[in-house]
């Protein structure tokens, strides 16, 4: 499965017969909820069906959100040291 990562993993997607599957972790899912109420989702997924427009910008957004917060968990941990 295709994997952007930084450092970690920040977001997995996967291509199917009828949807992509975008996977941004919980946390990704959570931050954007209202906006991704129109999709078939789970815990840490959500189906972009090939019979509508895919939401780049949305997908945009939660790519930088996961980048975001993988920066700030970084600087946390420097922190503590």
């Amino acid at each position: 499965m295709p994997t952007f990562t930084l450092r970690r993993n920040l977001v997995h997607f996967a291509a199917y017969e009828k949807h992509i599957g975008f996977y941004p972790t919980p946390t990704g899912i959570g931050e954007f909820e209202s906006e991704l109420s129109a999709y078939v989702r789970g815990k840490g997924s959500v189906q972009f069906s090939l019979e509508r427009p895919i939401p780049y910008d949305l997908i945009r957004r939660i790519v930088e959100f996961r980048v975001k917060e993988e920066l700030e968990k970084e600087a946390a941990k420097r922190k503590k040291k």
